[in-house]
């Protein structure tokens, strides 16, 4: 079975709102993508919010682009591009937070993306708990984590978060357990 298809049978067994933990090594990250972006959230119509604090959105847009993935209910909260000084092209579903750091400011801009597209249904990815940690208190994100999580589970949205297998810590582990109705590891 193929990554992308795993990932997808994965979210299909989740309940409406669900948290799930994703576990993955770095190689499939991009199968990933696909599995959650092309397969579960085209089925099931959903919008996509994308918070990428790994690579950088215009990557992942390149990369969907290549596998021609429909980009109209997909929109991501960059807040790698400008801490790396990023200088391409904004692309429109594209928004800016300075730095993986301003986790307000994160929650602020899903919020907003949530909001703007009301009426739709959701699933809101965190691309990764591992880069977050490294740009946070662990105490702050395990805060932050929670209270997203429960936010986005009262408006019926879909949570999924990353974790790279390679980065893990035993920190990281515990907090996604608190925060996730499943934690599982991609085949």
């Amino acid at each position: 079975m193929s990554v992308s298809s795993d990932v997808n049978d994965k979210l299909q067994a989740l309940p409406e709102a669900s948290a799930i933990a994703l576990r993955l090594r770095a190689e499939q990250y991009f199968d990933a993508i696909q599995g959650i972006v092309d397969l579960f959230a085209a089925k099931k119509d959903l919008d996509v919010v994308y918070v990428t604090t790994t690579v950088p959105a215009q990557s992942i847009l390149n990369a969907l682009e290549v596998l021609e993935i429909p980009l109209d209910h997909v929109w991501f909260v960059d807040c790698i591009s400008q801490i790396m000084m990023s200088t391409e092209k904004r692309h429109p579903h594209v928004i800016q937070v300075e730095s993986p750091t301003m986790l307000e400011n994160i929650m602020l801009k899903v919020e907003f993306l949530l909001r703007k597209n009301e009426g739709r249904n959701a699933l809101v990815v965190l691309d990764s708990i591992n880069s977050l940690a490294i740009h946070n208190n662990t105490k702050i994100l395990s805060e932050f984590l929670h209270i997203l999580v429960n936010n986005l589970r009262a408006r019926g949205a879909y949570t999924v978060i990353f974790s790279m297998q390679e980065y893990e810590s035993d920190e990281i582990r515990n907090m996604l357990v608190l925060v996730s109705d499943e934690t599982t590891e991609v085949a």
